[in-house]
């Protein structure tokens, strides 16, 4: 029996920074092990064997980083925030250390999966714990933060893989994130929480169940043999899943909230947006590099997007407070819609700039849909709730960008390469007007 509490913080002004410095290098090194690896995963299969695994080193941090997010946001809220986050950083500080000392490719992906539940069990808090404590109006300067923590990784990451590659070990891409744990872990001590508790059960079988439904689904953009399988049984775990929570009194996952209509849409637009056109910032610079461009000019492009979504998240807040949420997501799948264009206009000679620009407008599109959409899930939801639902958004937007990353390599394998991208652009554009349309299914609010 645990408690559900509604959460309530006692945070100075001057005790705010060091909080906020250590949610923000707990993001850091989450979103930076992500693609750390890219850069060096070739010389570790090499170094370790058994090259047949090289794709699940990838998907196990994945699936349980995806898989973990929901379920950690709704046990931050039965047993508070400091508690769980403070548990992720160690999880993913355990998982990080035994990596480094990896001697096999098996051992590295069981060790990358310890990894991965540490970084779901991270990745919510920022946005959690910031809606903790800031209001509403603040909130968008804060999500313009973390997503410059998101832009920094993006281009760090390959960088300090390159770079450990080539002057110390491989296994440091690894052991780096130790003392960036610690120290968040550390400053973490300043986050105080009052608590205001019920009697509630913690629906742990009903966890396994969605852990393994969800992982099952994912498992099929990385297994060559049997996915159609993996798929149907996922689904029908998912389903069972569904009928298990309905007849329980604390569900992991209250699927009531899912009546909250302008909540539900929120979550099917922001599904179909990153279906559509997040994933394509990991093939744009493959794009980019077959036109002549360098691996850092490439990387560059990408940059386009973090500047785009810094520039409308900062006054975010303040808008929702005149505008509305419904508004605002529309203008963003307005801009989503735009973007797919300059992207489905691109061919064989466009160039830096077209691609730039479609990243541009890309962030100001995603800034918006996501950042109003991640404080909407905070303020339409009951404060005791608040945690779960922030981090159903961020599963909506993973699981989203997982199956469009997925359908765009797809596109990519069975084709020439230009006519690849085409198929894949094209892609991204129909399910960009699909987006747009269920943007106007989230009333006014």
């Amino acid at each position: 029996m645990a408690t559900e509490a509604s959460t309530a913080v006692r945070v100075s002004a001057k005790s705010k920074l060091p909080v906020m410095i250590s949610i923000v290098l707990a993001m850091l090194v989450a979103s930076m092990d992500t693609t750390i690896a890219n850069t060096t995963m070739p010389i570790i299969a090499e170094e370790l064997g058994n090259f047949n695994l090289y794709a699940w080193s990838f998907a196990s941090y994945m699936i349980m980083s995806t898989v973990i997010s929901p379920v950690a946001g709704r046990i931050s809220d039965l047993f508070g925030r400091k508690t769980i986050f403070g548990a992720g950083l160690i999880l993913f500080l355990l998982g990080s250390v035994l990596c480094g000392f990896a001697n096999s490719m098996v051992q590295l992906v069981i060790f990358r999966a310890v990894q991965g539940i540490g970084a779901g069990v991270m990745m919510p808090f920022p946005a959690i714990i910031a809606g903790d404590l800031f209001p509403v109006e603040k909130r968008g300067k804060i999500q313009a933060l973390f997503t410059a923590m998101w832009g920094l990784s993006a281009i760090l990451a390959p960088m300090l893989g390159a770079f450990f590659v080539e002057f110390a070990n491989w296994r440091w891409i690894f052991f780096i994130n130790i003392p960036i744990c610690i120290i968040s872990f550390v400053l973490l001590s300043a986050y105080k929480e009052v608590y205001e508790p019920k009697k509630s059960k913690v629906d742990v079988f009903g966890a396994l169940i969605f852990a393994v439904g969800v992982s099952l689904l994912l498992a099929t953009t990385v297994v060559e043999q049997g996915a159609a399988i993996y798929g149907i049984v996922g689904a029908a775990v998912l389903v069972g899943f569904y009928l298990f929570e309905k007849r329980h009194s604390s569900p992991i996952i209250p699927l009531a909230m899912f009546r909250n209509k302008p909540f539900a849409w929120m979550k099917v637009n922001t599904f179909l947006a990153c279906v559509s056109l997040f994933g394509t910032s990991s093939f744009l610079p493959l794009f980019l590099q077959r036109e002549g461009y360098s691996l850092f000019i490439s990387g560059v492009a990408l940059l386009g997007m973090s500047f785009g979504w810094m520039a409308v998240s900062v006054p975010s807040g303040k808008w929702i407070m005149r505008y509305g949420y419904a508004k605002l997501i529309l203008a963003g799948n307005i801009l989503l819609v735009i973007s797919g264009l300059f992207l489905l206009t691109m061919k064989e000679g466009s160039g830096f700039w077209h691609a730039f620009a479609a990243m541009v407008i890309q962030g100001l599109a995603f800034g918006l849909i996501l950042t109003v959409s991640t404080i909407g899930s905070q303020q339409l939801v009951e404060p005791h709730q608040k945690g779960v639902a922030t981090s159903i958004q961020l599963f909506a937007s993973n699981i989203g960008t997982a199956i469009g990353v997925t359908i765009m390599g797809a596109f990519l394998a069975r084709s020439s390469f230009f006519v690849g991208f085409e198929h894949l652009f094209l892609f991204g554009f129909i399910g960009c007007l699909f987006a747009f349309a269920s943007s106007f299914l989230i009333r006014r609010v």
